[in-house]
């Protein structure tokens, strides 16, 4: 993390600038429906945003301090609550965490990307129970180009537990927030009530041996 470049430097190259190269990456640090601008949670962050820190350092710490400073409570929130209210309250699910991380990194000018998932029941480095699983998962990937380990430059994080993803994670899409990738979406037709329940469990799947014939 200590070798990826100013968090600062890398706010000011995504500028808007006439002419300049297009940068791909712009994209996830603009306001998006579920992750509007909110003047609070750049307060929120910016005790960590030293300058001249490396990008993978503050986005790691600013997940710390989520993850320690926000209480994980099922259905404390819905999927409409706003981003300002789960921020006030402290609390929220997996999407409230996502979402309040990526709004942090763009409040400081850092490209973020909403991640939907799944996750292994328990991890597969120490077999302890994750939060979050069992159902749809969300975390956040924050932009650290030019980074020794980081494939592509886009850092996993997940603030929900706590840490840097690793095989335990099952990535299924990525958008600017929950709403360019909601798992399950759809019309139902027809009168009375209606219920939907949904169970998930994930197990490690042993390596495929190739068929020699």
């Amino acid at each position: 993390a200590a070798r990826s470049p100013a968090w600062d430097a890398l706010a000011a190259r995504l500028r808007y600038v006439a002419r300049a190269p297009f940068e791909p990456a712009v994209e996830f640090v603009l306001p998006s429906p579920y992750v509007p601008r909110l003047e609070p949670l750049r307060a929120w962050a910016a005790p960590s945003c030293a300058p001249g820190r490396p990008v993978a350092e503050l986005a790691i710490e600013l997940m710390r301090r989520l993850h320690r400073e926000f209480e994980y409570e099922s259905r404390s929130t819905e999927v409409d609550t706003p981003l300002a209210q789960a921020f006030a309250q402290r609390s929220g699910v997996c999407q409230d965490f996502a979402h309040l991380l990526a709004g942090a990194l763009r409040m400081h000018g850092l490209p973020a990307r909403y991640v939907s998932g799944y996750l292994l029941t328990r991890g597969p480095e120490d077999g302890a129970a994750m939060v979050g699983a069992d159902a749809s998962h969300a975390w956040v990937q924050a932009w650290c180009p030019d980074t020794p380990g980081v494939d592509g430059g886009w850092l996993d994080l997940d603030p929900t537990n706590d840490l840097v993803p690793g095989s335990g994670h099952v990535r299924v899409a990525v958008g600017r927030d929950f709403g360019d990738v909601t798992p399950l979406r759809g019309v139902i037709r027809g009168g009375g009530r209606h219920t939907l329940a949904v169970g998930v469990t994930t197990r490690v799947v042993g390596p495929v041996v190739a068929n020699p014939g």
